[in-house]
C-alpha cells in the first residue's frame, strides 16, 4: 500500500502507448499523470514515475494503465485524463485501488489462453529505452551466438522449426542455409514491415513495442549467414514505429551493438530504414527489394532464388518483423524448447490480430495448434450482440474464409491450407451471420484489383473481372454462368499469375464457393441477399407483432422512411428507404426483419 511514508521510487505507473493506446489518448495520460504528480508534491515522499509501454494486447480497453505499488500491480482499463487525478489520490496516495475502473473478468479472459514469447515484453518495457531491454537479457542472445559457429546457429534454427513468419512459412534454418552457401562475398539480410494486409497490425505493435528484439534477431541472421548490412522495409504510414526504430537502432549503435567490432569481436553489422509508400505489392520479396533499390516496387520472375540473388543481384535474406524477433529467444533457451512449443509440423507461437465481428479485439500470441474455437471465443470472448459465428477470414486479402464447421481445426500452417486459407502474416477477421460472403469476396479482391502492380495479364485483367462479376452478383444481375466463370477465372489466375499477389488472389471466391455457395445461389436465383447487405437485394420490414414502438427505428432512420405512434407498431415506406440497415442494427426487440 502505498502512503505519504512509502519508500522511495516504489510507485510505476506503465501506460499503454502503441498506436491503440496513442490513438485513445495514451500520450495525453501520461502528461496527465506526471502532471498529478507534480500537483500532489509527491516526489518527496513517494517519487513515482510514468514508464511508457507498447502494445498491451487488450486494444478494446485502451488505454489500459498498470499501476505497480510495492511490486502490487492494479491494471486499469479504458483510462482517460479525467480519471487520473481520482487514481493518484486514492490509489496512489491513499492505497485504495478503484474496483469499478480496473480491468474486469474479459481481461483476464483474455490472456489465459495466450502463450506470449515475441509479446512478453511488449506492454511491460519501455520500447525506448536500451537498458531496460538488456535488463530482461535483451542482446544476450546476440553475444552468444557470435562466439558460435555460424553454421552451429543455423543447425539451431533448422532444428527449432522455425517458419517464416511472413506468410508462406518456409523453414526460416533452411533459408538461412541456402543464402549462406550462395557464392559471393558480399550479402544481405533484409526484415520486412510493410505489412499491408487489412486489419493486420501485428508486426507495428512488434516494431512499437520492443524494437531491439528485431534488430538482436537480424545480427544474429547477419553473422549466421555472413552479412555484413542489413535493411529494414518499413511503411511510412507507421510513424511511431519508425520513430521507435530508428532510436533503437541509434541507442544500438551508441552500445557497439551495431557497426564495427561490435560485442568487441571482428564482426561489422549495420541496419538501414528504408520507407515504403502503402504499396501493398511491396510485400513481396522481390517487389520489396527493386523498392529498396529506389526503382519501382515491382514483382519480378523468381527464376533464381533471391537467396541466390536478391537485392543489387547479391545473396538476400528477407524475414519479417515476427520472425526475426523470434530468434533470440531460440538462441538463449535453445531449439528443443522451441521446438516443444506448437504442432508437429508447425513449432512456436503466432501472433494474430483479432479484429472484426469479435467482442474482445486486439493482439494475442498463441501457440500453433490450438483451437480455433479457443481464439474466438475463449480468448476473443465471442461474437457482440449474441450473434451467430460464421466465418474468419484469415491470411490477409488473399486468404480465405473459414466456416463455423470448422472451429474445433487447429490452427497452424497445414490445417489453414487443407481450409482453403493461409497463415499469412496473421491477420484474422471475424464475421457475423450479418455478413454477406459474396460481398465479402467482392471487396478482397477489389483490393488485389487496385493493389497490383499491372506486369502480368492474367492478375491485372482477370482480378478486374472477377470483381465485375461479382459486382454483378451483389446488383442482382448475376446469373448461374457467373459462377461457373468466376471458378474459371481462379484457376487461371492462380496458374499464370508472375507473384504470389495474383496467384493467391482468388483464394476468397475458391473458399466462400466451397463453403457458402448456397449465398451465391440466393442472390443469383433467388435476388435476395440471405445476411441483408447487399442493398439491391435488400428489403427490410416491421413484424408488428415484435415492435413496441419504442420509436428508436424512427428516430435513427436517415431517410424518414419510418412511421408510427409511439407504442405502436411502426412502419417502413419502402419507396423512402434506402437500406441502410439502421433500423436493423437499432432496433433492441429484433422486430425489424431483412428479407
Amino acid at each position: 500500500m502505498a502512503s505519504k511514508t512509502a519508500k522511495p521510487n516504489d510507485v510505476i505507473v506503465s501506460i499503454c502507448t502503441g498506436t491503440g493506446g496513442v490513438a485513445a489518448g495514451g500520450l495525453k495520460v501520461v502528461e496527465a499523470f506526471e502532471a498529478a504528480f507534480v500537483k500532489n508534491d509527491l516526489s518527496a515522499e513517494i517519487r513515482p514515475r510514468t514508464h511508457k509501454v507498447g502494445c498491451r494486447g487488450f486494444c478494446a480497453k485502451d488505454v489500459l494503465v498498470d499501476v505497480s505499488v510495492n511490486g502490487a500491480t492494479e491494471t486499469y482499463q479504458l483510462v482517460t485524463t479525467d480519471k487520473v487525478d481520482k487514481i493518484v489520490h486514492e490509489h496512489i496516495i491513499d492505497g485504495n485501488p478503484i474496483k469499478k475502473w480496473l480491468v474486469k473478468k474479459d481481461y483476464h479472459d483474455f490472456h489465459s489462453k495466450q502463450q506470449k514469447l515475441v509479446l512478453a515484453n511488449c506492454g511491460a518495457i519501455d520500447p525506448e529505452s536500451i537498458e531496460e531491454y538488456t535488463a530482461t537479457g535483451g542482446y544476450r542472445s546476440a553475444e552468444k551466438a557470435l562466439g558460435l559457429d555460424p553454421d552451429e546457429i543455423i543447425n539451431i534454427i533448422k532444428r527449432s522449426g522455425l517458419r517464416g513468419r511472413g506468410g508462406g512459412g518456409f523453414p526460416t534454418g533452411i533459408k538461412w542455409e541456402s543464402c549462406r552457401r550462395a557464392p559471393g562475398n558480399t550479402k544481405y539480410v533484409l526484415c520486412n514491415a510493410d505489412e499491408g494486409d487489412p486489419g493486420a497490425f501485428m508486426d507495428r505493435s512488434i516494431v512499437e513495442g520492443n524494437p531491439h528484439s528485431v534488430i538482436e534477431g537480424m545480427i544474429i541472421g547477419a553473422f549466421a549467414i555472413g552479412a555484413t548490412e542489413g535493411y529494414v522495409y518499413i511503411r511510412a504510414e507507421y510513424p511511431l514505429a519508425v520513430d521507435r526504430l530508428r532510436l533503437a537502432l541509434d541507442q544500438a549503435m551508441e552500445n557497439n551493438f551495431l557497426g564495427e567490432n561490435i560485442f568487441k569481436t571482428n564482426v561489422n553489422f549495420d541496419i538501414k530504414v528504408v520507407l515504403g509508400a502503402g504499396a501493398f505489392v511491396c510485400g513481396e520479396s522481390t517487389a520489396l527489394m527493386t523498392s529498396i533499390e529506389d526503382k519501382a516496387g515491382e514483382p519480378r520472375p523468381k527464376y533464381v532464388h533471391t537467396t541466390d540473388r536478391g537485392l543489387w543481384g547479391k545473396p538476400s535474406n528477407l524475414n519479417n518483423v515476427e520472425t526475426w524477433a523470434n530468434v533470440p529467444l531460440i538462441i538463449d533457451k535453445g531449439a528443443e524448447w522451441y521446438a516443444g512449443i506448437g504442432s508437429e509440423k508447425s513449432k512456436g507461437t503466432k501472433i494474430f490480430s483479432l479484429v472484426g465481428k469479435i467482442n474482445n479485439t486486439g493482439l494475442v500470441e498463441v501457440p500453433m495448434g490450438i483451437p480455433l474455437r479457443d481464439i474466438i471465443y475463449k480468448i476473443g470472448g465471442g461474437i457482440p450482440r449474441k450473434r451467430e459465428f460464421k466465418a474468419v477470414q484469415t491470411g490477409g486479402p488473399s486468404g480465405g474464409c473459414i466456416p463455423a464447421s470448422h472451429l474445433d481445426m487447429p490452427v497452424d500452417y497445414e490445417h489453414l491450407s487443407e481450409a482453403g486459407s493461409m497463415m499469412g502474416s496473421g491477420g484474422m477477421i471475424v464475421l457475423d451471420e450479418d455478413t454477406c460472403m459474396v460481398d465479402v469476396s467482392r471487396y478482397f479482391l477489389d483490393f488485389c484489383k487496385d493493389e497490383g502492380c499491372g506486369q502480368c495479364t492474367p492478375c491485372r485483367e482477370g482480378v478486374a473481372q472477377m470483381v465485375r462479376l461479382l459486382t454483378e452478383i451483389t446488383e442482382g444481375n448475376g446469373t448461374l454462368e457467373h459462377i461457373t466463370l468466376l471458378e474459371e477465372l481462379s484457376h487461371m489466375i492462380q496458374d499464370a499469375s508472375l507473384c504470389a499477389l495474383g496467384t493467391s488472389a482468388p483464394n476468397p471466391v475458391i473458399s466462400t464457393l466451397q463453403y457458402f455457395r448456397e449465398e451465391y445461389e440466393a442472390h443469383i436465383i433467388d435476388k435476395r441477399c440471405p445476411a441483408g447487405v447487399c442493398k439491391a437485394l435488400t428489403t427490410f420490414t416491421i413484424d408488428e407483432t415484435k415492435c413496441t414502438g419504442c420509436t428508436i427505428c424512427a428516430r435513427n432512420c436517415p431517410a424518414g422512411a419510418i412511421t408510427g405512434e409511439k407504442k405502436s407498431p411502426h412502419f417502413i415506406d419502402q419507396e423512402k428507404c434506402i437500406t441502410c440497415r439502421v433500423c436493423y442494427e437499432k432496433c433492441k426487440f429484433g422486430a425489424v426483419l431483412k428479407g
